[in-house]
């Protein structure tokens, strides 16, 4: 291996590394200096130190306990610094050196900031202060670790768009002296949908990456699903949280199931039902009927669960009652005007009715700005126009999404089935 492929090596594991352990890092100095924004930014200092020291060093054995020493280190530099002004900072700097000279296992120290440390953090970012928009944005980036492309992507906007979202939400958030706090009674009720909002977001990144040559990042998928049950214990009384709970584990369940031996995706209609976790499977449904029960069968994320519920119960694909989930969608459509929903709503049309009157739904939000690089049109459409035998079309469609796709396993999905048509002569 070569210098440059060596240093190359050590600078994806740093990335690699960071991305993983920049949620815990940036949850322990906000707890720390009580200022979420400044903890971002010690955080990406202790990357920057780790591109500086790694390749000459090496890298550590515990990669993600440096940059946690790193970063506590930084913090408690803007302690000291900031003790003329006030003393307490120096005695929590004391107390914070007096805990790291008594706990020199790093790895129980990044276990111990975990908690419920990245769900307060959330929840301090959802300040009804900030925008709805901002809100989700500035937890999904600094929190959660997704990139603005990510974010962008989920919501079908512009990067430029979300980042000027985040830099105000920072800004905000810095001026005002937020407490950093789960809040409880009618202030959690006030953030509730928008901290749900973050949490679906970051379960689906986790299922489908947006980027990246991985379909899945199931770490992502683990923290959605443990913020989520920690959620339900804080509200037990709020349908949409036991519906999102349900909606995760019935997902989540097909994990195993989802890629071939290789990593590629396998659809959920050639997938092995037997690889399903059904032990998971029941718990989400159990978190279904308890959203029932509590009167929240017309939510946003309990109807989204009962359409997983309806491919959960079938025996086989051949089962799965395709009109029902089609109503579903329909009601789904009714809540929330999205022409992501609508596409959604065109396969299940397609499904339960034939592919032509799937095309025709598809064809009625086609022209939506959002979907415009929307990669999932152009692959629906193209597994529409396969099935009714105008195959040439299929190959183009099936290109597009290949051109579009950002996530290097859909992309080369979409490039074997358009060559796969290419195979029959077209």
């Amino acid at each position: 291996m070569t210098v440059a492929d060596t240093d190359q090596a050590i600078r994806a594991t740093i990335h690699a590394t960071w991305r993983i352990v920049q949620p815990r890092l940036i949850a322990t100095l906000s707890r720390m200096l009580r200022d979420v924004p400044l903890a971002e930014e010690l955080t990406q200092d202790a990357l920057v130190a780790a591109l500086e020291a790694w390749p000459s060093l090496g890298i550590p054995d515990n990669p993600g306990a440096w940059l946690m020493t790193t970063a506590k280190r930084r913090a408690l530099d803007v302690l000291r610094r900031g003790r003329m002004l006030l003393d307490k900072h120096d005695m929590l700097a004391r107390d914070l050196l007096q805990e790291q000279e008594i706990v020199p296992d790093f790895d129980a120290a990044l276990d111990d900031d975990i908690g419920d440390e990245l769900l307060r953090l959330v929840f301090t970012a959802c300040h009804p202060i900030l925008s709805r928009e901002a809100r989700a944005a500035l937890a999904l980036r600094m929190i959660c670790g997704l990139t603005t492309s990510e974010i962008a992507r989920a919501y079908l906007v512009p990067e430029a768009t979300i980042s000027q979202r985040i830099v105000r939400a920072k800004r905000t958030l810095s001026n005002s002296g937020l407490a950093y706090e789960t809040p409880s009674g009618e202030a959690l009720s006030e953030r509730l949908a928008s901290v749900l909002e973050v949490v679906y977001l970051i379960f689906n990144e986790g299922y489908l990456a947006a980027r990246g040559e991985e379909w899945l990042r199931p770490q992502l998928c683990d923290e959605a699903l443990r913020m989520g049950r920690v959620l339900a214990g804080l509200a037990p009384n709020e349908p949409e949280v036991h519906g999102l709970v349900a909606l995760m584990d019935l997902n989540a369940a097909r994990t195993r199931a989802r890629t071939d031996a290789n990593g590629d995706p396998i659809l959920l209609m050639d997938q092995d039902r037997a690889l399903w976790d059904w032990v998971q499977i029941r718990r989400g449904l159990r978190s279904l009927e308890c959203a029932a029960e509590l009167g929240g069968s017309g939510g946003f994320y309990v109807l989204q669960a009962a359409i997983a519920a309806c491919h959960v119960r079938a025996a086989t694909a051949v089962e799965t009652d395709w009109h029902r989930i089609a109503q579903l969608y329909a009601e789904l459509a009714q809540l929330v005007r999205s022409p992501v929903i609508e596409l959604n709503r065109a396969v299940a049309v397609g499904m339960a009715w034939g592919p032509q009157a799937g095309l025709d739904v598809l064809d009625a939000v086609a022209g939506a700005p959002a979907l415009a690089t929307y990669h999932h049109l152009p692959a629906v459409r193209g597994d529409f126009l396969q099935k009714l035998g105008r195959l040439a079309e299929a190959r183009q469609a099936f290109e597009a999404a290949a051109h579009l796709a950002t996530n290097g396993r859909e992309r080369a999905l979409m490039q074997r089935r358009a060559a796969a048509l290419d195979a029959q002569n077209i």
